[in-house]
């Protein structure tokens, strides 16, 4: 037995106790009147506690041997657990394996404990020893203990909506957990709707452990027990129900007895509800109680639901039978300003004896407790099967109804569950008030706990992003805890910073900025890292260290007066990215779908996630991180070739202008070759894609034959420059321009003879649309630029780049070359040069990046 192990075992045998019976109290007044030592008493007189005298385990007293009464004993003394049982260390748990069936398995963790055992310490037994996932909803299920049947309907609706409220929402089902009652329909709720995975089944049944059939093959330590939980139809004893996943077997020292578990389930719905329902949620854990026929304790049991403190709601299913029915009826009967007529009263009366089968003082009493029930209708619900209503969503919407919830409670609840429907029809509704920031709180919850689903509610309810998403709010985002994915984040802050962060060390967008460039590469520059953000980026921490310490450090993305600019607004572009590198990828591709650019961001992420993938491997993590960014790489690439194939088959020539006006030339181009190399299947119009890249190449030079013999003549004798032959302006408007006529702004100079018609059409354009197509002009009537913006568009052409830097380097090798195919990797070629010389990195496509001196 391994360390692990022993120490298990030992924590369970330390923190739970079993009860034995340790003194004969004979539980009948009228006592077999023989000789003393009679064996017909022994064998027929039970105690107190519901055993015989040979029944029980005797460690502190000798058993009796005789029954009469002598001097000083009185027999008036009745049996109780605190005076004649005693606690010691539990001798059953481990895992039961039912063989009631051959289709699948059926196991389920189990230990005895005490009746007063602390429901701190089971919680903690749940959630640490048996693994069970923390519950985001108690289903308490109280009912019949007897066999009973269910309408058709009534079974069909208990059955699919309890199982998929508990599924949606991660719930916990609590029952009696045995085999016959309404403990038996939730089993076979379970078995038909739960699914085949039936090793997640957070069925938990709380059961006594003197009723259990052949309890005694259950003894054991960290044991494996098969059980049959088909028991003996002649024993008055009960058996565990095969489809429930964990029992707490609740020991009082009583055999055969019922109900000793409701007070200790009771106390652990309680201390549970106490539990935040998330860690990022201040909101407690609900708990509703659900109804299933019932007898008198039934009654009880809802009046202590409803008038506790806070109300426990409750959901009863009329048409179930008995307690259920005489509660939907008596709610409909009543309400809050309306008393029970006197005739109704006398034959609901009448109803509740032949019901239950009692005499008229004990119905008397039970009318008294269900219209005590009513004084607390607020918090019951009656779900007739007939309504429209889905079961799941009426027993959602009763949670959320039925306590004092404020409307950002509810929609806290709702959240942990990822019922965005349920918020949508019950809490986002007009005339709730909301306070001020909890929309926002509820928008960051939703990205940290990645409920999609929410986040869109959020979105279509008027939340925007540019209000919302302040540089408080997208650090938060950043640092928020992720387990794995918050290691491999930093990891790649290290790596991009080249140093080791310290414990607790708080990233800044200036460092997901390096991370973002040191994986896309190239010249790819981060608005996080420019100058005009950082130095607005230092005011605003420092603001932020003179506030106060109870002020709040929300800061909007606007400036305000007299502040500095805060560089571009924050919107989806930068969720989208905070998404990718927490590796979110339905959040990634539900925020792919919002604001612009579709096109460059599809590319983007296809380039993130790849780079990601490389350095996964090259960290020697898990194979399994690796293929997952490279899943996720190439379903953005599919998307970028599917959107521009879309384009392209629409309309070229818009296809075209989408490409190039969707990034600058340079990055465009890495992005493109990467996303189309990227995918399985050819790209339909990949010609064009190189048509495209030939464009780019060759600028605005027209030249297809011997174009490198006449770029060299121009380069040693320029006036040959004026020979050449450009492309015209209906050609160059599906070409874009570079970042030097972007930056100073060159205009064509005077225009040729010709032209005249069309210089006022085109005086209105801007720089950027100085290209722009002229319909009106044929390939005929194309006119010379003039000779200025000639020489100026030769020496910007990267094919004319190339070849200057090559007949630069060849004479005095000065310069070391890099050649690079289109499609390769930007930022990943390893480059050496002869010490003092610089250093070129140059697509053959027409990308032209110098190096930094090595």
């Amino acid at each position: 037995m391994s360390f692990i192990e022993k120490s298990r075992k030992s924590w369970i045998e330390e923190s739970f106790s079993k009860r034995d019976c340790v003194k004969f109290i004979p539980s009948s007044r009228d006592l077999h009147r023989c000789i003393p030592g009679c064996q017909v008493c022994q064998n027929l007189i039970r105690c107190g506690c519901g055993r015989l005298i040979g029944e029980h385990s005797w460690q502190e007293s000798l058993p009796p041997t005789y029954l009469y009464p002598g001097p000083g004993q009185d027999l008036e003394e009745d049996w109780s657990i605190e005076l004649h049982t005693k606690a010691s260390p539990t001798n059953a748990f481990g895992t039961i394996d039912f063989q009631d069936t051959a289709t699948r398995v059926c196991r389920a963790k189990y230990v005895r404990v005490a009746v007063d055992s602390k429901p701190e310490v089971l919680f903690q037994l749940m959630l640490r020893e048996w693994q069970m996932e923390r519950p985001k909803l108690i289903l308490s299920v109280q009912g019949g203990s007897e066999n009973f049947t269910l309408p058709r309907k009534v079974k069909q609706a208990f059955s699919k909506g309890l199982i998929t409220a508990a599924l949606s929402t991660g719930a916990w089902i609590l029952t009696d957990g045995i085999n016959t009652g309404v403990s038996k329909y939730v089993g076979e709720a379970v078995k038909t709707f739960g699914g085949h995975n039936l090793r997640k089944r957070n069925t938990v049944g709380i059961t006594p452990w003197g009723v259990i059939d052949n309890n005694t093959d259950l003894i054991g330590r960290d044991v494996f027990r098969p059980y049959q939980p088909l028991g003996n139809p002649l024993s008055k004893r009960a058996c565990l129900n095969g489809f429930h996943s964990h029992f707490l077997l609740v020991d009082d020292g009583t055999l055969g007895k019922h109900g000793c578990q409701q007070g200790l389930r009771r106390q652990l719905e309680k201390h549970i509800h106490l539990k935040n329902i998330h860690p990022r949620l201040k909101q407690g854990v609900p708990v509703v109680c659900v109804v299933v026929e019932g007898g008198p304790a039934i009654v009880s049991a809802v009046l202590d639901y409803v008038s506790n403190v806070p109300p426990v709601p409750v959901f009863v299913f009329e048409g179930s039978g008995r307690a259920a029915d005489l509660l939907a009826f008596l709610h409909k009967q009543t309400s809050i300003d309306r008393q029970l007529d006197a005739d109704i009263k006398e034959g609901f009366l009448v109803r509740i004896g032949d019901v239950f089968g009692v005499e008229t003082a004990e119905a008397s009493q039970l009318c008294s407790l269900l219209l005590q029930c009513m004084d607390h209708r607020e918090s019951i619900t009656i779900f007739d099967s007939e309504d429209q209503t889905a079961p799941d969503a009426a027993i959602l919407t009763t949670i959320l109804k039925g306590t004092s919830a404020s409307p950002a409670e509810q929609l806290s609840m709702a959240l942990a569950w990822d019922r965005a429907d349920i918020a949508q029809k019950h809490v986002l509704v007009y005339g709730q008030h909301w306070e001020v920031g909890s929309l926002e709180q509820a928008m960051l919850d939703a990205l940290v706990m990645d409920r999609v689903s929410f986040v869109k509610l959020l979105i279509d309810n008027g939340m925007t992003m540019s209000r919302f998403l302040t540089v408080y709010r997208l650090e938060e985002l950043y640092n928020t805890p992720q387990g794995q994915t918050d290691r491999f984040l930093r990891h790649l802050v290290e790596d991009a910073k080249q140093t080791s962060l310290p414990i607790g060390y708080r990233l800044s967008l200036i460092d997901m900025g390096l991370v973002i460039e040191s994986l896309i590469g190239g010249a790819y520059r981060s608005s996080y890292t420019r100058k005009h953000f950082r130095a607005a980026y230092s005011i605003l921490q420092g603001k932020e260290q003179d506030a106060s310490p109870g002020s709040s450090p929300e800061v909007t993305s606007s400036p305000g007066p007299g502040d500095a600019p805060l560089l571009v607004p924050f919107n989806f572009n930068d969720l989208f990215v905070w998404a990718i590198l927490h590796q979110r990828q339905q959040m990634a591709l539900f925020l792919w779908q919002h604001g612009e650019e579709t096109l460059a961001r599809a590319a983007v992420a296809c380039k993130l996630y790849r780079s990601m993938a490389f350095e996964a491997r090259q960290s020697s993590m898990d194979d399994n991180i690796s293929d997952r960014f490279t899943t996720y790489s190439l379903e953005f690439g599919q998307l970028a070739v599917d959107l521009l194939d879309c384009a392209f088959r629409q309309n070229k020539k818009m296809a075209m202008k989408l490409l190039i006006s969707e990034m600058d030339v340079w990055s465009h181009y890495t992005c493109l070759q990467m996303s189309v190399s990227s995918c399985h299947r050819p790209f339909v119009s990949h010609s064009s894609t190189q048509t495209l890249l030939t464009d780019l190449w060759t600028g605005p030079l027209n030249m297809r034959k011997n174009s490198f013999v006449k770029i060299i003549l121009s380069l040693l004798l320029p006036p040959a420059i004026l020979l050449l032959e450009f492309k015209s302006k209906a050609e160059m408007c599906h070409v874009p321009q570079s970042h030097e006529a972007i930056l100073f702004g060159l205009e064509s100079g005077k225009s040729e003879p010709g032209d005249e018609g069309s210089q006022d059409a085109e005086r209105g354009l801007s720089f950027h649309d100085r290209y722009s197509m002229s319909e009106a002009v044929s390939s005929t009537t194309v006119q010379c630029l003039s000779w200025i913006t000639r020489i100026y568009d030769f020496y910007t052409a990267p094919v004319v780049k190339f070849w200057f830097h090559t007949v630069d380097v060849l004479p005095g090798l000065s310069d070391v070359i890099l050649l690079r195919r289109p499609g390769g990797d930007a930022g990943s070629t390893q480059c050496s040069g002869v010490a003092g010389h610089r250093v070129h990195l140059v697509h053959c496509s027409g990308e032209d990046q110098r190096g930094t001196h090595v």
